[in-house]
């Protein structure tokens, strides 16, 4: 249980079920957690993603995922690995709605709605809703002005 992800992929080489759920961890950029962690010491960001890979394996042409702020805490390169995992789920089906600031996750989105103008009382309002494009051209959008 000391072993971390990675570690235990290789002892495991020749496990096809064991191989397979701890590939799906990896891919999920969790290839450095401890098997035997207590699930407490997770980030935020960590547990989602240790949930959503108890899905990966799943049929999901009904299921609807809804993350958020997926992204809070993680490297820019950590951020492109869960755009990769929402691609996938999308591909078996899924829709996926994030809550998010990221612009790499915005730019990603096929569909956006933007809410403001302001956050609490201020916001609450659908500013803009489109494409990453639309949303760009849009000159009401605050979001948009950063997609540009």
């Amino acid at each position: 249980m000391d072993m971390d992800v990675q570690q235990a992929l290789r002892a495991c080489e020749d496990m096809k079920k064991i191989c397979s759920r701890l590939q799906i961890i990896k891919d999920l950029g969790l290839g450095y957690l401890t098997l035997g962690e207590a699930t407490p010491n997770l980030s935020g960001g960590e547990a989602q993603r240790l949930k959503l890979a108890s899905e990966m394996e799943r049929k999901q042409d009904a299921s609807v995922f809804v993350f958020d702020e997926p992204t809070i805490g993680l490297h820019p390169f950590d951020v492109q690995t869960l755009l990769q995992v929402f691609d996938r789920l999308v591909s078996k089906g899924a829709t996926v709605i994030v809550i998010e600031h990221d612009l790499d996750v915005i730019r990603n989105a096929d569909y956006i709605i933007d809410m403001g103008p302001g956050g609490g009382e201020a916001g609450g309002r659908i500013i803009a809703k489109g494409t990453p494009e639309e949303i760009a051209s849009d000159k009401e959008s605050v979001t948009g002005k950063y997609l540009r």
